[in-house]
């Protein structure tokens, strides 16, 4: 079923200005690595300190050496500031290695985190999938290990070339000045005037990629009822509204570069003229004339650098804004005392759940009460709630109310981890993934030969799956792509029995299967009861529901009905006859 999917941006924060304080579970992160940042800030400031050094050759030069006219001096200079030189890399490739390190550092403690909060995110919301989180944590971490990092570094050290200028002579000092406030001044207004198009840009992005992955899982349907031309047109429309947001961003960053670059060169001849005119006047040397020229060079060299790498900066920011706020939304669960292996016994108590796009309930003041060993079956006309009950079962979808206890504890209250091997569940909409069919019966855990073997024996598909290319080890592409539907809701099925779960949900298990399906099926519910294990059938067949102890009858989201399943069958039998012969 394609999703809907309409041609507007989804609600985003806006892209946070750099004046905010450092906050989060990202920042808590990088705090953790105190002694990593402190190597860092050292490394900047001695390589700073350090870039005082041509300025300071050429102050020798113009003023000691030429008028000495001492050879050996000039060797001295040389030798020294190239030394410098040397040891200025070293710091440089010390303190991108730092960096470097840095952000695997925070990519590898983090993306743990991100993609478990990624896919809770996804239980709970109603629009399609993102990944836009892994790319947030991606650009961070090479913003990391990027230049623009270094320009932020550096940036703190403008006052102290600035200070150097003045101790040259106060003009100089005060005409840098007066450039580096004209420069900070232009950088704050583009910021401001570039900040909502690039926050709007990257929502549309966002909407565009998540219609463009909605088409892709859907793409037979859409070839088959010749949809591509109209959809297509939806996800043009979204990216020219992208495009457009874009378009508007960088032709403001472009603008504030070319006017920096013009400001650069106006301040750096500004200042070598205005130094030689003091010259001149005996005010100041030749060698302090073009130390000056170097050090504001040097002192713009960072704001430049921050002008330049802007957008990244930003992208960064507001992305870091985006994983704090997943981060907070979806907290990690708290490890508490592990709790038994749960032996099978459901109880609902007065529940009511909705959908995670919808606020209304679907299922309205449900109570039963399935015991270990039995196999219930779930009957009703469509939508009347029989997936939401099964998916509230295995926990998929929460009670907003009411209590859902297996074993009598609260199934949210289960670690998802310890709860899961318990649990087969077989949806409606088979979902097999990319690896082999071994991987997927063993749900990619562990590869256990014997318990793969003993689920597919169960299920009466061992020989089906030797037929296969590479038997258990035949790779099925992504969503089982080479199988045949009945094959993936068989294999579904195995993976649902796989490690002799306490608890069995199957949802329309028989959709997909064909007469010999349907006996395996049979066999595989007849061995899941020798287990002890509890079974919950939603199904229309009447030869699946034959094998159920009991039948819950729903409609309109209420149990109707409820008992031994050939009592149930026997009363909406009367029940129909009745309503014939009252048409009749």
């Amino acid at each position: 079923m394609l999703v809907s999917d309409q041609v507007a941006a989804p609600k985003g924060a806006a892209v946070p200005a750099l004046r905010e304080l450092p906050s989060g579970e990202v920042f808590a992160v990088l705090a953790g690595h105190r002694k990593s940042l402190m190597m860092v800030v050292l490394f900047s400031g001695a390589i700073n300190l350090l870039y005082l050094s041509p300025a300071l050759y050429m102050l020798q030069i113009y003023d000691r050496v030429l008028t000495s006219q001492s050879e050996a001096t000039l060797i001295a200079l040389t030798i020294l500031v190239f030394g410098i030189f040397v040891f200025t890399g070293m710091l440089e490739n010390a303190r991108a290695s730092v960096m470097a390190r840095l952000g695997d550092q925070l990519e590898k403690k983090l993306s743990g985190r991100v993609y478990a909060a990624m896919f809770a995110r996804q239980m709970k919301s109603s629009e399609g999938p993102s990944n836009q989180p892994l790319w947030d944590l991606n650009h961070l971490r090479q913003f990391f290990s990027g230049s623009g990092l270094y320009a932020l570094l550096d940036l703190p050290w403008l006052p102290i070339f600035l200070v150097t200028i003045f101790l040259l002579h106060p003009i100089l000092g005060w005409f840098a000045l007066l450039g580096a406030i004209t420069l900070f001044v232009t950088t704050a207004v583009a910021e401001r005037i570039a900040r909502t198009p690039l926050s709007q840009a990257a929502e549309w992005t966002m909407a565009a990629n998540g219609l463009a992955a909605s088409q892709l899982r859907n793409s037979e349907v859409i070839h088959a009822l010749g949809m591509l031309a109209p959809l297509a047109g939806r996800w043009q429309a979204l990216q020219a509204r992208a495009r457009e947001c874009q378009r508007k961003a960088s032709d403001q960053i472009a603008k504030l570069s070319g006017t920096t670059r013009v400001l650069r060169l106006v301040l750096q001849s500004g200042v070598l003229g205005l130094g030689a005119y003091l010259a001149l006047q005996g005010e100041i040397t030749a060698g302090a004339m073009i130390a000056a020229t170097i050090l504001c060079t040097r002192a713009l060299s960072p704001l430049e650098s921050v002008i330049a790498h802007w957008k990244s900066m930003l992208t960064a920011i507001s992305g870091k804004r985006r994983l704090d706020q997943l981060l907070a939304d979806y907290v990690e669960p708290v490890v508490g005392v592990a709790i038994p292996r749960p032996k099978g016994l459901v109880t609902a108590e007065n529940i009511f759940v909705s959908s995670p796009s919808n606020t209304s309930f679907i299922l309205k003041g449900v109570t039963f009460q399935l015991e270990p060993g039995e196999v219930v079956g779930v009957i009703g006309p469509s939508a009347a709630g029989k997936s939401t009950l099964a998916r509230s079962v295995v926990g998929v979808w929460p009670t907003q109310l009411g209590k859902l206890r297996l074993d009598g504890a609260d199934i949210r209250n289960w670690p998802k981890s310890e709860l899961g091997p318990a649990i087969g569940y077989l949806p409606q909409d088979i979902e097999l993934f990319s690896g082999t069919v071994g991987e997927n019966i063993a749900r990619f855990g562990p590869m256990d030969s014997e318990a793969i073997i003993q689920a597919a024996n169960v299920c009466g598909i061992h020989g089906m799956i030797l037929r296969l290319p590479k038997g258990y080890d035949t790779t099925i592409g992504e969503g089982g792509a080479i199988l045949s539907g009945g094959q993936r809701q068989l294999i579904g099925l195995a993976r649902a029995v796989y490690g002799k779960p306490a608890l069995v949900v199957l949802d329309e298990p028989s959709s997909n299967l064909d007469e010999v399906g349907d006996r395996c099926l049979a066999r595989t519910i007849e061995s899941l009861r020798s287990w002890e294990c509890t079974v919950l059938v939603v199904s229309h067949d009447p030869k699946l529901l034959k094998i159920t102890d009991r039948l819950m009858l729903i409609f309109d989201g209420q149990i109707r009905t409820s008992g031994p399943t050939a009592e149930v069958i026997a009363s909406l039998k009367k029940s129909s006859r009745s309503a014939v012969e009252e048409k009749g």
